[in-house]
Formats: structure tokens, C-alpha cells, sequence
């Protein structure tokens, strides 16, 4: 298995309040997104406190064997990261109504977990094609579901950062789930909205596809969110099923 991640401020703004993870244990791998939201560095809390504390969560898991237990995982422990996020907001006046997306991957040899609350998105690369396996919690995508604006009027909507589901902004949360086989050569794609509305699917699928390194990937995709704005932090996960299936941990 081979893994790489970034995290860039980009070019507007004066802070990154994306936090990114990727943790390797004899479980597997547990690689982690979160896009944080909130008054002055109160994005940049919540993202970083979900992150660590996730990062505590998995050095105690001491196996996954099936997609069952890695939902129940994701699904317990994103109640945990939910409440310390959000009892923190109530008792830190600055941090009042901070809250962050999150896309959370349980990676084995034989399967991927994803759990997901927001608008950062995960993709994946197989034999078959490139598509997006989350769905965002945003207005935006609702009124395209229900058929009221197109995708192309969704890109450029006045309400297109509007979400309706975050982590650590109320005392519960729904987090959506789903289970995908991982082969030999598929790659997968967490990232921030930083980068999903800089870089469109087209041009994610053709990166991906190069017969370049992780890094090198990486580093092309951060370049064009930049390049073609860089308004918003941008984060990024990749996560490659290689031929010996051994688990491993490239730095960013």
C-alpha cells in the first residue's frame, strides 16, 4: 500500500483550517480529511482536534476483519469526535459554532470503509473508471438531487458553500457510510473542497491516470487548485493498492 498527503494554505487565504491524517496500524490504514469552519482559528481547532483525536481512536484498534466493523468503528468513534468537538465550542467562547467536514477511509487489503459529513469528497480510480463515492451534504447538491438547478448551475450558485451537516456543531450527527472492494492499482482521492471545486472530475481522472508517483500526483493536483484560483485551503489523501497488498506510510 502506498499513501501520500498534503495539506496547502493556498493563495487567498491567511490560514489553512484543513487538518489531515493518515495512521497506520495493524488494522490498517485510517486516512482523514477535514475541512474546519468557524470564527478566527476556530476552523483551524476543530479540524486539528478531530484529526488527534481520531489519531487516539485508531492506536487502540487492534484489528478490522470485516466492512461491519469498520462501520461501527467509523460510526462510534465519530460520535466521540463529535462531542469533544462540540463541548469544547460551548465551553471556548472563540470557538462558538466551529465545526468541520470530514471524509474518514478505513483501508485494508481487501476493503475501504468511508465515512463522510459535509462537502469533502473521496473518489476512487479502478479498471472500470473514476467516480465519486461520497455525496456532499450541501444545499447546492440537494437542489441538484431534487432537480431544481443543473450540475452546471450548481458550480458557480451564489449558496454553493452552504452546508447542511457538519461535524461538531450540535450534540448529535448523521454520518454517511459505504464499502468499496480495493484492488491492485486502485487509487484513492480524499480531499477538500479546496481542491473538488478548483479541479474538475475530468481532470482529477486524467491526473490520476498518468503513470506518475503519488507525490508527483499530488503535487500536480495542489498546482492546479492553485493555479486555477486557489481561493480555499487545499488537502489531500492518496491511497494506492500496490502489488505485494503490504501496509505502509509514505510522508507528505
Amino acid at each position: 500500500m502506498e499513501t501520500f498527503y498534503l495539506s496547502d494554505r493556498g493563495k487567498v487565504r491567511q490560514h489553512n483550517e484543513d487538518a489531515v491524517g493518515v495512521f497506520k496500524s495493524d488494522a490498517g490504514i485510517l486516512a482523514i480529511v477535514a475541512d474546519g469552519m468557524g470564527g478566527h482559528l476556530a476552523g483551524d481547532i476543530a479540524s486539528q482536534m478531530t484529526i488527534s483525536t481520531f489519531k487516539g481512536l485508531w492506536e487502540q484498534v487492534e484489528r478490522i476483519e470485516s466492512p461491519n466493523a469498520a462501520e461501527e468503528w467509523l460510526t462510534k468513534s465519530v460520535d466521540e469526535v463529535n462531542k469533544a468537538v462540540y463541548e469544547h465550542s460551548l465551553t471556548n467562547p472563540d470557538c462558538q459554532g466551529m465545526g468541520t467536514t470530514i471524509v474518514g477511509a478505513v483501508v485494508t487489503n481487501d476493503f475501504v470503509t468511508i465515512g463522510h459529513i459535509g462537502d469533502s469528497r473521496c473518489y476512487l480510480l479502478n479498471k472500470t473508471g473514476f467516480k465519486q463515492i461520497t455525496q456532499d451534504h450541501s444545499l447546492v447538491n440537494e437542489l441538484v438531487k431534487s432537480g431544481q438547478i443543473t450540475r452546471e448551475d450548481a458550480e458557480h450558485h451564489p449558496r454553493k458553500n452552504v452546508l447542511l451537516r457538519a461535524l461538531g456543531t450540535e450534540q448529535s450527527v448523521e454520518l454517511d457510510l459505504s464499502t468499496i472492494d480495493f484492488e491492485q492499482d486502485d487509487i484513492l482521492l480524499i480531499c477538500s473542497d479546496g481542491l473538488s471545486n478548483k479541479v474538475n472530475d475530468q481532470e482529477l481522472q486524467s491526473e490520476l491516470s498518468n503513470a506518475l508517483t503519488l507525490p508527483e500526483i499530488g503535487n500536480n493536483l495542489v498546482n492546479m487548485a492553485n493555479e486555477n484560483g486557489g481561493e480555499d485551503n487545499i488537502s489531500l489523501v492518496l491511497v494506492k493498492m500496490t502489488a505485494n497488498h503490504e501496509l505502509g506510510e509514505e510522508p507528505c
